[in-house]
């Protein structure tokens, strides 16, 4: 079989020689190092299996049958004892295989049912626990058609035309081992206003992940943080390469779930993941969501995009980054004109990779954090997680003027003990850069499981580039963590931030608005703003919407939205706040027809962006 022209055409690093032996190409040596040695050991126990076992193969290939999905037919959350009989479901392979990949299905179903099998053994971490990670209203929906003439409590102000958008992690089908919340597939939910009337639609972002998911019938890519664990995450991670050398699965077009991040960017909204290329959709003029497809900027994007990228609000110019876990350069910056071109990758060098989730603008400057969260693959070969932190590493935050060519003038700062997976803002402020961001403690307490309770601390971190110094204060008391600012304002000095109360962790109970500027005042004073949702109400990242376009209008003249769950009625809403009153008042709620889970980032696109929207 030309095993060579398969893995160049499913664009894998791993190929065979005339030899026979492994060659790997633009593959760091550790990772070429125990990919050798696990495809060693798989191949055999194909091998081996096709030989003993030749009965199995006619019981284990099935045709096509219908798609199965993580959800009842009602869109509830399956019992445990489903989990585990839907675990055993083995895929069902198409009829129009060749022999040698019927065979091959067999054998790798056969191995991969022993693994689940024999991690069920051993109880999973809190992080990777399907049964703790999407529980609840953690728990995934069913798609939603668009429902027009929603309920609505009070009254939806005259300037608010258009759609609020919020992405989510919604796995389409069950786990069938380890899974965290931010494996989950991507699914938009929608918001319609106009005409003091709204409607509501949820779609999953139609990723190639996911499709090919669906021809299979079963969740079979890798989850990175759920499943690459220890030696059950290399074999995991061993049988993906091998089902793509068989062509039981294509992964040529990318491995991304696009759940965390939305933008309007360049007439397109844009669903991101750190882990693949953005994704387009387009909202129809009836309300609906379709997923345009995988988007790399017309051929000039090669590369993942991070799922934060900035847009400035002056010269409506796109920032972003791209980091890789597996060769270097680790982390590139690149920016993108407001017509959609793009400017050249600048190579930002790091000694290994760096979870890179999130960084900052200035008028005049790119913010890139270095921090303590690193990804070392063969970690996984002792049997721990391949996100680690890094005790020993001091964090620094490096500072590029933001049209360099190259990393040359980059300014390295340490910031001890400094972890934020997000940041609000920053400017400049004479010799010194003003960072605002949520430090997070324990740091790697998102990815494994910790004693420690998840503190998330409001900070303003001022970096100063002449003499190469670094502090950082403490804002507010409260457990603070997703939020936005007035987005006229990125990269330029702000005065109020809108963000959610994580309490109790990882529920929203509240939106706080947080004075950035109050001088002398203490923590709580600087709490302007706050609003506590009733008992067993929880919600999630409040977005600021301006209510006027006027250049001249104040920073926080406008209305906070976002989605509030009541989980006593299992009913969702979506409320709309007045940003400028102390209490964050109801403005109006839209009561919407079906379960909305918790989720993650969130825009808003006007009327006159969806009139801009590129055609199908």
């Amino acid at each position: 079989m030309a095993f060579s022209n398969l893995l160049a055409e499913n664009g894998l690093p791993l190929r065979f020689s005339k030899t026979g032996a492994f060659q790997f190409q633009n593959m760091s040596p550790e990772l070429v190092c125990f990919s050798k040695k696990k495809a060693s050991m798989v191949l055999p126990s194909i091998n081996a299996h096709l030989t003993t076992n030749p009965s199995s193969v006619k019981s284990t290939v099935k045709p096509a049958g219908p798609k199965k999905q993580f959800l009842n037919s009602n869109g509830s959350h399956k019992k445990s004892k489903e989990l585990d009989k839907d675990a055993q479901k083995e895929v069902k392979v198409s009829m129009d295989l060749n022999p040698i990949q019927k065979l091959a299905a067999a054998a790798l179903n056969f191995i991969e049912s022993s693994l689940i099998a024999s991690e069920k053994e051993q109880p999973l971490p809190k992080t990777a626990d399907p049964q703790v990670q999407i529980s609840g209203n953690f728990a995934p929906v069913s798609e939603s058609p668009v429902k027009h003439e929603l309920q609505v409590l009070g009254t939806i102000p005259e300037c608010l035309e258009g759609f609020y958008v919020r992405n989510g992690a919604n796995p389409r089908f069950e786990p069938s081992a380890g899974h965290h919340l931010f494996d989950g597939d991507g699914m938009i939910h929608a918001v319609g206003l106009k005409h003091g009337g709204a409607s509501y639609c949820c779609r999953f972002t139609r990723t190639h992940r996911l499709c090919e998911e669906e021809k299979i019938g079963r969740a079979i890519f890798p989850k990175p943080i759920g499943e690459l664990h220890g030696h059950s995450g290399l074999k995991r991670l061993t049988l993906f390469i091998v089902r793509s050398l068989f062509r039981l699965l294509d992964s040529s077009q990318g491995m991304g779930v696009a759940n965390a991040g939305l933008i309007f960017f360049n007439r397109r909204l844009l669903a991101m993941s750190e882990d693949d290329l953005p994704y387009a959709v387009r909202v129809t003029e009836d309300g609906e969501l379709r997923t345009l497809g995988r988007f790399d900027f017309d051929g000039q994007l090669k590369s993942s995009m991070i799922a934060h990228p900035k847009i400035d609000p002056e010269t409506g110019e796109l920032f972003a980054l791209s980091y890789d876990v597996i060769k270097k350069p680790y982390l590139k910056y690149f920016i993108f004109h407001p017509d959609g071109t793009k400017g050249p990758d600048v190579t930002i060098s790091l000694k290994e990779p760096t979870m890179m989730h999130d960084f900052v603008i200035t008028k005049n400057y790119v913010v890139v954090p270095d921090q303590q969260i690193v990804v070392r693959p063969l970690e996984m070969v002792s049997g721990g997680s391949p996100a680690i932190y890094e005790k020993q590493k001091i964090p620094r935050f490096g500072v590029l003027p933001r049209y360099d060519s190259d990393e040359s003038r980059m300014k390295w700062i340490h910031v001890p003990d400094c972890f934020c997976f997000h940041f609000w803002n920053a400017w400049e402020d004479g010799e010194e850069i003003v960072v605002i961001g949520s430090c997070m403690t324990p740091p790697d307490s998102i990815f494994n499981e910790s004693d420690d309770p998840l503190r998330s601390h409001l900070s303003e971190i001022r970096l100063n580039t002449k003499k190469g110094t670094s502090s950082r204060r403490e804002i507010a008391p409260l457990n603070l963590e997703a939020g936005q600012i007035n987005r006229n304002y990125v990269g330029r000095k702000t005065q109020y931030a809108y963000l959610a109360i994580v309490e109790p962790w990882p529920k929203v109970s509240g939106i706080a608005k947080v004075d950035l500027q109050a001088k002398g005042s203490s923590p709580e004073e600087r709490v302007v703003g706050k609003i506590i949702y009733k008992e067993g109400c929880y919600g999630g990242e409040p977005f600021f919407v301006p209510r006027t376009s006027d250049p001249s209008a104040a920073e926080d003249d406008g209305y906070v939205l976002t989605f509030m769950h009541n989980e006593t009625t299992s009913s969702s809403q979506l409320l709309i706040l007045d940003a400028r009153s102390s209490n964050l008042n109801i403005v109006a709620s839209v009561q919407l027809p079906s379960r909305v889970p918790y989720g993650f980032h969130g825009t808003y696109l006007t009327s006159e962006d969806l009139a801009k929207q590129i055609k199908d």
